[in-house]
């Protein structure tokens, strides 16, 4: 013989009525602030990948051809469309590589330099206090030397070992190659600051 169990069914009170509707209405609340979060979140991600990408490319320095100015594995920010004056620090492209160097000369500008790394520029000596030693260095141009249109003169501040526009496998850069001009160091945050 089966015997057959009533179950019965327990009405909650008032007390747990309330506290049910309260954890409900938290629940509630609680994904509304978590997807207006993760929407926030993802808005500011975009708007910094966007920001980094069109106007301020971030940067991390491989190499040693722009030591003491720069630090191998430093992160560096650029400001793209900026006019480049003597002196400046810029990034451009070579290949598929992104380097820095410094601006020296632009179009229709001459440069030369002679045997012991002393740099001119329509005849007048550059005051370079951002290298450490002088050196005619990778040079396979014929100098003087006059920059093409459209085109800009960089050298690197280990002048011994960089190899930039005093040799043809750099050469002078192309308008179109050029990303931008380098204004501030994020990392290491013991060098952080404006790059001079």
């Amino acid at each position: 013989m089966i015997k057959k169990s009533k179950k019965t069914v327990k009405t909650p009170t008032i007390d747990e009525l309330k506290r049910e509707l309260e954890r409900v209405k938290y629940n509630s609340k609680y994904r509304r602030v978590l997807k207006s979060t993760v929407f926030t979140l993802v808005v500011v991600a975009a708007l910094a990948v966007l920001v980094a990408t069109i106007w301020l490319p971030v940067l991390r320095i491989y190499g040693t051809s722009m030591v003491p100015t720069l630090d191998e594995g430093e992160i560096v920010i650029s400001i793209k469309g900026a006019k480049f004056e003597a002196g400046d620090l810029v990034c451009f492209y070579l290949g598929n590589k992104l380097l820095v160097k410094r601006f020296i000369a632009g179009p229709g500008q001459w440069v030369d330099i002679d045997e012991e790394g002393n740099v001119y520029v329509d005849g007048n000596l550059l005051d370079e206090p951002y290298i450490a030693q002088k050196s005619l260095g990778d040079c396979n141009i014929e100098l003087p030397y006059q920059v093409p249109d459209s085109r800009y003169f960089v050298l690197g501040d280990q002048r011994a070992t960089s190899i930039d526009s005093r040799n043809t496998v750099v050469g002078c850069i192309a308008e179109e190659q050029m990303v931008g001009k380098i204004v501030f160091r994020v990392w290491p945050f013991s060098k952080f600051g404006k790059i001079k």
